[in-house]
């Protein structure tokens, strides 16, 4: 997991009393690492065939969840007293551990102790879907090998597995997803007479007009550690765009970046884009009740204005992504979402399969999640929940249901954090005064750095 402001999926609702509550209870919901990657080759060349163990179907499964998964499990088997199970909590891969795999790695010597099932961030299946030093299978199973039924795998949101598809099969099944979406005051928007952007030309102009007409009012930040994946990302810019598993594309001088960057600098100059993170310390005190607009995940509405910012219900309302003019087609952006996954060496594959599946598309655990199902099907009984759409001024679901299937896929899931270079490089220029345009080519540097120390080629056009 990244940082400040990256809610993993999942956190049950709590009495946030201050915005650092709110900020830990984000972190503790959002998952690091979680961008798409369009990586998959054909069956035929995914190498030896999968061959599961010797099934005891009778068998306990083992499965380790965060303790924001903790109930989702335990309901599981409170429903299913049939199947025995041993419930091991751990970190779930947050704030960037590296434990399950350490673990796995253990185990891959020893020959035993992997658990059946886990919970992790997308990142996690970039190891867990390549086969060992020694040769061994990969860690994760095919679940569209004989496992989940393809018409339940088409039942995701598209593109949502696509982080989970590597050389030809799908290795995890996605918890949730965190489609970016244009958030604003509808109460103040009306108040003061303004349309609702669709282009980000219209978002820019109307930045400069709330700066001119309210000053010290905002319509975004960039601030915080996944401010990219809500701007850069919903703009298409290739940063980490994988070309085939071990190449690695970041061109940051691509149009899609420099205009996007751009775009934001002459907003930062106006002062209606700010620097501070939502999340930062004595933000929500200081200038929540003045932002009229974020772009941003689905989980803003709940943990950045509701938890955060307290901004009373019936003021916040949500539209959908933005489009440069000239587009037909809309992308956007996703800061969150976690997977799923079952061991290839698990000797209950049809246990450990249901868990998964049930976890992840079932109305019964999905509808009361606190965060957007990545299943069709769940994410409409998500919406029909009162708890989900209560506080909004308008209906949420359209806009949620058309950045789903919007994500943008040339953002790719690697094996290092998306995060680090932007907080490392590009937050401290930021903060001095510098500009994102007169940055990119470090922060491309950086990125540059970070995947070839994970053995990646590079290229930059």
């Amino acid at each position: 997991m990244r940082s400040s402001g990256s809610p993993r999926v999942g956190r049950r609702r709590a009495v946030l009393r201050t915005a650092g509550a709110a900020l830990s209870l984000a972190m503790a919901a959002v998952l690091a690492g979680c961008a798409s990657a369009n990586t998959s080759t054909d069956s035929s060349s995914s190498g030896s065939a999968f061959k599961p163990v010797t099934q005891k179907n009778a068998s306990q499964i083992t499965v380790w969840a965060d303790s924001t998964r903790l109930p989702s499990v335990q309901a599981y088997q409170k429903s299913h007293p049939d199947v025995k199970m041993k419930i091991v909590t751990y970190d779930g891969s947050a704030d960037g551990s590296t434990y399950l795999q350490t673990k796995v790695q253990l185990f891959d010597r020893t020959g035993s102790g992997w658990p059946d099932v886990v919970f992790g961030s997308p990142t996690d299946v970039t190891w867990a879907s390549e086969a060992t030093k020694s040769g061994a299978q990969p860690f994760a199973a095919p679940l569209d090998d004989k496992l989940v039924p393809q018409s339940t795998l088409d039942g995701f949101a598209k593109g949502s597995l696509t982080p989970c598809q590597f050389n030809g099969h799908t290795y995890c099944l996605r918890n949730d997803i965190a489609q970016v979406v244009l958030w604003y005051n509808k109460n103040l928007m009306d108040k003061w007479g303004y349309k609702v952007p669709t282009t980000w030309e219209d978002y820019e102009a109307l930045g400069k007009q709330v700066a001119k007409d309210h000053p010290g009012y905002l319509v975004g930040s960039v601030g915080d550690t996944n401010s990219h994946e809500s701007y850069f990302w919903s703009g298409q810019c290739p940063a980490f765009s994988l070309t085939k598993p071990d190449t690695l594309r970041s061109d940051l001088q691509d149009p899609n970046c420099t205009k996007m960057a751009k775009l934001l600098d002459g907003l930062i100059s106006a002062k209606a884009v700010t620097t501070k993170g939502f999340f930062s310390q004595g933000f929500a005190k200081d200038s929540g009740s003045k932002v009229l607009m974020a772009y941003g995940p689905s989980w803003y509405g709940q943990y950045l204005f509701k938890a955060a910012f307290k901004t009373p219900s019936k003021q916040v309302a949500a539209a959908s992504p933005l489009t440069w003019k000239g587009e037909t087609t809309a992308a956007t952006g996703n800061v969150g979402g976690g997977v799923w996954m079952v061991s290839s060496h698990s000797a209950n594959l049809k246990a450990s399969t249901d868990l998964a599946t049930w976890l992840t598309t079932s109305d019964e655990n999905q509808a009361s999640a606190p965060t957007y199902p990545a299943y069709t099907k769940a994410a409409e009984a998500w919406l029909a929940n009162p708890v989900n759409s209560d506080y909004f001024a308008n209906d949420v679901s359209k806009p949620f249901q058309e950045a789903a299937n919007e994500v943008w896929t040339g953002w790719s899931n690697t094996k290092f954090p998306d995060a680090t270079a932007w907080s490392s490089v590009v937050l401290p220029a930021l903060t001095s005064g510098k500009s994102l345009t007169a940055t990119l080519p470090a922060w491309q540097q950086e990125i540059s750095n970070e995947a070839k120390a994970q053995g990646y080629k590079v290229v930059n056009q």
